[in-house]
């Protein structure tokens, strides 16, 4: 890969010859785990100015019509995460002459407070190509990181790494977009409205004001302030007699029986609806390298191979100017994992017939530096494959994200990702995501108890690893419930290899039997941290408050109470203070009736406060109700909905320390 430093600049044909559609990674850590920005692409003309507002893609303006920019969000790293962009450089309009690549920050943070920020390119089979690193980049709120420009009719990347104190708002009018942010900000809309809005529509355009009658209107200007569009909260009345009737599902799931039938019918109900909603089927694969356009998807193919025709579960083909992308498709469920010697097999068939991608999908997750499946690529062929895989758990991810949260162009296609996410969840679907804990959890968990398990055990290895993978799916599973980023946050050392960091992590396995893990929710005032402790079997869930910028500390006390008032009675309440020592602790029961109890009676100085909850872990490795990963989650959904739902969810900025023994 290309290293870059400020100012250089690359031709992308001298580095790839598959450079029609590329994918820009931006990435950030923070020492907090607090800190996070989001993506913006400005599309120049030769002026160094938009040609409209349309040109200002950012998370209210996500896509190009034409397919050419498409922003994907968030997708968890090694590091924590990375804001991800394909671009479709060849449907770029050639008025364009520069693609302007920048991030931001809200409510007055600085990308100082950031760690490794950089900003990598890879070509469409996911070969990285060139990476910049931002040295420094000080309190601004805003940063380009990057452009893109033609050169001779070809495209060059040149590293910027330049700030903006203005903000976003600043950057994008500072290149010709007009921003809106005076009015309110946009009102919800549900399904039903959307409904009654477009059917107005239609009869506003079926039934046109005389000309001389209609106002011209204005072009609407972006608005920096993000909307969303949701789902009605509470569900219609049902028109059964009884609970006994069953509404009719397009997908049904009841009579599936065997593992097959499972994969058969997942495959189909997936891959008919990529089809039928074309920003859920452009989301899924934009990811993966495929332009965007006109998207048919296939079942029961069958491809030669020698004596022994090869059958992948599915085909997926994108056509745009005369252009095929093609991918197969691979699918497991329930526990069923990935066959190297298949998964292979496609590879070299798609190598072959010049394919361009074999997609798996299963209900693992992979992670960085530890794929689920290793295969070998022939360097003779001109055509190279890229292998992609896909979780079931990131599927219902990003249907619940679009039905619940962001909004579908029509009310049909509401309905359809609502059958899908039915399908999905069904018990006999088998699309249930992460379900075990793999074969070296239990004797990991014998040896923590006997005492036995050794540092440089690779078992403990397999155990991180496969507990990285159920966090990850936590973090899917909970950011569709609430519409929010919610992703793991990994402190590592600056350049930490994923392999390295996961070694370190088996080794405090293996010496303090416990597995940590933290949660960076979106809105929330701090991180939400997880601990599973296999030596007493507990779980600990927690969430650490910064102490308020003013006021005295028993007005704090009485105040975290109230907010506490629907939270369980055995939750944990510790004061921290100054200098890491531990303050005075109680459960949540004592102190409602005294919060004073909660205060350091030694004029100690308050930083903040612990909240905690205790539960004990599941013993089998399988989805049974008693099951660990099933206590996990049940133990996050308890936390959030019970005490980090009622915490303020204006994050507190540091603070000098006051007194404890200071009462108000």
């Amino acid at each position: 890969m290309h290293e870059m430093i400020k100012g250089a600049n690359v031709g992308l044909t001298s580095l790839s010859t598959d450079v029609g559609s590329v994918m820009v990674s931006l990435g950030w850590s923070s020492p907090t785990g607090e800190g996070d920005a989001d993506v913006s692409v400005l599309l120049l003309t030769a002026d160094g100015r938009v040609r409209s507002d349309a040109d200002f893609y950012f998370y209210n303006n996500p896509v190009a019509p034409d397919g050419s920019v498409q922003l994907l969000g968030k997708a968890p790293t090694a590091g924590g995460s990375e804001d991800r962009i394909t671009f479709d450089l060849s449907a770029i309009p050639p008025q364009v002459e520069r693609i302007v690549v920048a991030a931001s920050r809200h409510e007055g943070a600085g990308f100082g407070e950031l760690d490794d920020l950089r900003v990598s390119v890879a070509d469409a089979s996911g070969e990285g190509l060139l990476r910049y690193s931002v040295a420094e980049a000080g309190a601004v709120g805003a940063l380009l990181f990057g452009e893109f420009y033609r050169r001779s009719g070809d495209w060059k990347f040149r590293a910027i790494g330049q700030g903006y104190g203005s903000g976003l708002a600043g950057l994008a009018t500072d290149f010709g977009v007009d921003i809106d942010d005076a009015g309110e900000a946009e009102p919800e809309v549900t399904v039903e409205q959307a409904v009654v809005e477009a059917a107005a529509a239609v009869v506003e355009q079926a039934v046109p004001e005389p000309a001389a009658a209609v106002p011209p209107r204005a072009e609407p200007r972006p608005r920096t302030a993000k909307k969303k569009v949701t789902l009605p909260k509470v569900a219609k009345k049902s028109l059964a007699e009884n609970d006994a009737w069953r509404t009719a599902r397009l997908f049904p799931a009841s009579a599936l029986k065997s593992d097959r039938e499972r994969e058969t019918r997942a495959t189909s109900v997936l891959l008919s609806v990529m089809t039928q909603v074309p920003e859920f089927g452009r989301r899924l694969t934009a990811g993966f390298g495929a332009p965007a356009g006109r998207m048919e998807t296939f079942t029961e193919v069958t491809l030669p191979n020698g004596d022994s025709p090869r059958r992948p579960d599915g085909v997926v083909r994108v056509e745009r100017a005369g252009k095929l992308w093609t991918a197969l498709v691979e699918t497991k469920t329930n526990g069923n994992a990935l066959r190297q010697e298949q998964v292979q097999a496609y590879v070299d068939i798609a190598a072959r017939r010049g394919y361009e991608a074999v997609i798996t999908l299963s209900n693992d997750v992979e992670l960085d530096g530890s794929p689920l499946v290793e295969v070998k690529t022939d360097g003779r062929r001109k055509n190279k494959v890229a292998l992609w895989h896909l979780s079931w758990a990131e599927v219902t991810h990003q249907a619940q994200m679009l039905i619940r949260h962001e909004g579908v162009a029509n009310a049909a296609h509401a309905w359809l990702l609502q059958e899908l996410l039915h399908y999905l969840q069904h018990e006999n679907s088998g699309c249930h995501g992460f379900q075990n804990m793999g074969p070296a959890w239990v004797p990991v968990r014998k040896g923590i108890d006997d005492e036995t398990l050794c540092q440089g055990d690779t078992r403990a290895v397999d155990v991180v690893e496969s507990w990285e993978r159920l966090v990850r799916q936590v973090c899917l599973r909970l950011g569709g419930e609430l519409g929010q980023k919610v992703l793991p946050v990994q402190r590592a050392r600056r350049g930490a290899q994923p392999q390295a960091r996961r070694a370190e992590l088996a080794d405090r396995l293996c010496t303090d039997g416990k597995l940590d893990a933290e949660l960076r929710i979106e809105g929330t005032p701090g991180v939400l941290a997880l601990c599973a402790d296999l030596r007493t079997g507990k779980l600990r869930t927690s969430i650490e408050i910064p102490a308020p910028e003013q006021g005295y500390p028993l007005t704090w006390a009485k105040r975290l109470v109230r907010q506490l008032d629907e939270a369980p009675a055995d939750l944990h309440v510790e004061t921290l203070v100054d200098g890491g020592l531990g303050g005075p602790r109680g459960t949540l029961e004592r102190l409602r009736p005294e919060p004073a109890d909660i205060l350091p009676r030694n004029g100690a100085q308050i930083t903040g406060f612990r909240l905690s909850l205790f539960r004990g872990m599941g013993n089998t490795r399988g989805n049974a109700e008693s099951g660990f990963i099933r206590s996990v989650d049940d133990s996050v959904d308890r936390f959030h909905s019970s005490v980090v739902e009622n915490l303020d969810r204006r994050a507190p900025r540091p603070r000098q320390p006051v007194v404890g023994a200071a009462a108000g």
